[in-house]
C-alpha cells in the first residue's frame, strides 16, 4: 500500500508540471493517466468526483484530484497531494509578484505588457463565450445570465455575487425539480451526518466573520482581512478559475484598489502560461496587495500564503467532508438542478469582467486587435492558452 501511495504522489507531481488549460483539459488527463493507465479509480468514480466538484464551490480540478487521492490513501495522501498540486505554481506566482515592481520600472516590460494584457482580455472573452455555449441552453439560463450581467455592472459590489449565485441556484432548482423529489430528499437528508455538516458550517462562519471583527488599526488587520476576502471568494466560486477572475477583479481592483488593472492582467496572463491550478493566480494578487501597502518582502510572501490558503480552504474542507456521504447527496435532484442556474449567473459575471477590462483600452485600436487575435486563436484553432501568452511575450521582446 505504501508503494501505491508513493507511486500516486509521483504521478501527481508529474501531473502538476504537465497540466495546462482549464478543468476540461484536466479531467481528460486524469482519465488517461489516473484511470486508464494506473487504475487508481474507475471511470465512473472519476466522473462522479468531477460532478461533485462542479456542484461544490471551490477549485473543481483541485477537488477532483484530492477526491482521487482520498480514495487511494485517505486523508494523509489527500493533504499531501493538495500541497504537491498547489505549491509549485503558487510559488512561481509569488516570485513573479515580488519581482514585478523591478521589471515594471524597465522599459522592456512595458512593451511586453503591451501585447500580454490585451491577450489576457482575449482569454477572458474566450472563457466567457465557451461557458455561455456550454451552459446557456434555456430561456431561464439566458435570463439569469443577462440579469447577473446587468446587476453586477450596476452594483459593482462584491457582496452582489453571493446573492446572485444563491438566487440563480434557487430559481433553477425550483423550476427544474419535480414535486415527487421532495419526499425522497427528506429521506436522504436523514442519512447525512449532522455533526459533519455543523462542523463545516461553523468553520465557514468563523473564518468569514474573522476579517470583519478585526480592528482596522491593528498592524495585522490587512493580512487577516485579506484572508477573509479570499476565503469568502473560495466559498462563492462555482465552475473553476474562470469564474474566479470576475469576483477578484471587482473586489480587489474596482472596489478596494489593492492592485491596478495592469498588475491584475499581468498576473492573470502569467498564470495562463503556467501548468497547475488556475487558483494559483491568487498567490500573485495576495503578494502584490501587501507589497503595494508597504509590507515589504516578508509581507509579500505572507500575502501569497494567505491568499492561497484562503481561496483553497473552503473547497478542500468541502471535498474531504462530503465525499464520504456523496452516495446519498448525489441522488438529490434539487442539488444537481441548482448548478445550471449557478453556472448561468457565472457566465454573466464573466461578461461583466470582460466589459470592465475592455473599457481602459479607450481608443487604443492595437489593444482591440491583439485581444481579437488572441480570442480567434483560442476559439478557431487548437492553439492552447500558454502558447498565446508566449507569443505575446516574444512579440513584446521583438517590437
Amino acid at each position: 500500500m505504501t508503494n501505491l501511495k508513493l507511486l500516486f504522489m509521483r504521478d501527481a507531481l508529474v501531473y502538476t508540471f504537465t497540466t495546462f488549460g482549464g478543468p476540461q483539459v484536466h479531467i481528460a488527463i486524469l482519465l488517461r493517466e489516473f484511470v486508464e493507465k494506473r487504475e487508481y479509480v474507475t471511470e465512473s468514480e472519476l466522473m462522479e468526483l468531477n460532478a461533485l466538484s462542479q456542484v461544490l464551490p471551490g477549485p473543481s480540478s483541485t477537488q477532483t484530484l484530492i477526491g482521487i487521492a482520498w480514495k487511494v490513501g485517505g486523508l494523509p495522501l489527500a493533504l499531501i497531494t493538495f500541497l504537491i498540486w498547489v505549491i509549485p505554481s503558487a510559488a512561481i506566482m509569488c516570485v513573479a509578484a515580488i519581482g514585478y515592481k523591478t521589471f515594471a520600472t524597465s522599459g522592456k516590460i512595458d512593451s511586453i505588457l503591451h501585447f500580454i494584457q490585451p491577450a489576457a482580455v482575449g482569454i477572458v472573452a474566450y472563457a466567457a463565450v465557451t461557458f455561455a455555449q456550454k451552459f446557456l441552453k434555456s430561456k431561464v439560463s439566458l435570463y439569469l445570465a443577462a440579469g447577473s450581467l446587468a446587476a453586477t455592472l450596476i452594483l459593482q459590489n462584491p457582496y452582489a455575487f453571493p446573492l446572485l449565485i444563491l438566487l440563480g441556484g434557487i430559481i433553477s432548482s425550483a423550476l427544474e425539480t419535480q414535486p415527487t423529489e421532495n419526499a425522497l430528499r427528506a429521506k436522504l437528508y436523514s442519512n447525512v451526518n449532522p455533526k459533519k455538516v455543523a462542523y463545516f458550517i461553523g468553520i465557514l462562519l468563523f473564518f468569514a466573520a474573522l476579517g470583519a471583527i478585526v480592528n482596522r488599526t491593528s498592524p495585522f488587520s490587512l493580512p487577516i482581512r485579506l484572508f477573509e476576502n479570499f476565503y469568502r471568494n473560495g466559498i462563492l466560486i462555482f465552475g473553476g478559475g474562470q469564474v474566479l477572475v470576475p469576483l477578484m477583479y471587482t473586489e480587489f481592483v474596482e472596489l478596494k484598489h489593492y492592485l491596478t488593472n495592469a498588475e491584475f492582467l499581468s498576473g492573470y496572463a502569467l498564470q495562463q502560461a503556467l501548468p497547475g491550478p488556475t487558483f494559483s493566480f491568487t498567490s500573485f494578487v495576495g503578494a502584490i496587495t501587501l507589497g503595494n501597502k508597504g509590507y515589504g518582502l516578508a509581507g509579500q510572501i505572507t500575502g501569497s500564503i494567505v491568499a492561497v490558503i484562503g481561496i483553497n480552504l473552503p473547497g478542500l474542507i468541502l471535498i474531504l467532508f462530503i465525499v464520504p456521504f456523496w452516495e446519498d447527496l448525489k441522488k438529490i435532484t434539487r442539488i444537481k438542478n441548482s448548478l445550471s442556474g449557478i453556472n448561468a449567473v457565472a457566465v454573466g459575471f464573466m461578461a461583466t469582467t470582460f466589459i470592465m477590462l475592455v473599457v481602459p483600452f479607450g481608443t487604443n485600436w492595437m489593444a482591440y486587435l491583439i485581444m481579437a487575435v488572441a480570442f480567434c486563436l483560442l476559439y478557431f484553432t487548437r492553439i492552447k492558452t500558454p502558447f498565446v501568452i508566449i507569443m505575446g511575450v516574444v512579440l513584446g521582446l521583438i517590437f
